[in-house]
């Protein structure tokens, strides 16, 4: 009788895993900036995976991060921000022969990755206020998930 049981509940978990796995894995092509956002705000906080080709508008930074958006604010709710790990930002300087801001400036990109709604609090005096709004990004880590293409949005 226990090993009947023990067999069922293991069955089981075995079922349930493999459904949350298709979930997060379903990877999309897509350059339509509010389907990304809208898709990335569905499945949040999980995110979803995709190679997206987008038009950098505009570029930032703070500390050792480089953001890339897709809108020249930030923070406009239409737009996607490429975030670059701070160890990606001398290996593309090395391949293209400038910083990150002035390469990617006014260049449609093809970006492999997770797009995922991240909550960005407002801070006033050095603390987090109650007022908060979402942005969408798409995290970099490897060099390989970012390239320049021709064609336009």
């Amino acid at each position: 009788m226990k090993i009947v049981l023990l067999s069922l509940m293991l069955v089981l978990a075995g079922c349930s895993s493999t459904q949350t796995s298709t979930e997060t894995t379903a990877a999309v092509a897509n350059s339509d900036t509010m389907e990304i956002i809208r898709r990335a705000a569905e499945q949040a906080p999980r995110g979803v995976l995709g190679e997206y080709v987008l038009h950098i508008k505009a570029t930032g930074s703070q500390g050792p991060f480089v953001y890339l958006n897709t809108e020249l604010d930030y923070r406009d709710p239409r737009a996607i921000t490429v975030a670059l790990s701070p160890n990606l930002i001398p290996r593309l300087e090395d391949k293209y022969g400038a910083s990150p801001q002035e390469f990617f400036t006014d260049k449609t990109v093809k970006v492999i990755g997770k797009a995922t709604r991240v909550r960005i609090d407002f801070i006033s005096e050095g603390k987090r206020t109650e007022k908060y709004y979402y942005q969408t990004h798409i995290r970099l880590v490897d060099i390989s998930k970012i390239e320049v293409v021709d064609k336009s949005v």
